[in-house]
């Protein structure tokens, strides 16, 4: 970082920390609880899941150069229906996780795919 470089970043640092503190601290300290509606309420109930589904989706589907995954010797594709099918045998987080990596590399570190 050159010298006439460190009045900006410290700016941006001490904005971003004044930015993240105040929306934060708008949802910590109300004086009562805030009212939500009722459709507000039922979207929350979906966040996680479409949250996760924006990550994990593209991570399978989609190579390390954005493009769609056109082979089928993709570990992650043979991953994902064994820790899926564990899930629904099971109902365990942590199985699922161990199913899945269990499948995952030897795939990926032993054939390389």
């Amino acid at each position: 970082m050159n010298l006439p470089d460190w009045p900006w970043t410290l700016a941006a640092i001490i904005g971003l920390a004044v930015t993240t503190v105040l929306t934060r601290s708008f949802f910590l300290f109300p004086d009562r609880e805030i009212p939500l509606p009722a459709w507000f309420q039922r979207g929350l109930k979906y966040a996680p899941l479409a949250a996760l589904s924006a990550v994990i989706f593209p991570e399978v589907l989609m190579t390390a150069h954005g493009e769609w995954a056109d082979t089928w010797q993709n570990a992650r594709l043979w991953a994902i229906p064994a820790a899926t099918a564990y899930y629904f045998y099971r109902r365990g987080i942590l199985g699922t996780i161990v199913v899945g990596m269990a499948v995952y590399l030897p795939l990926r570190i032993g054939l390389g795919w």
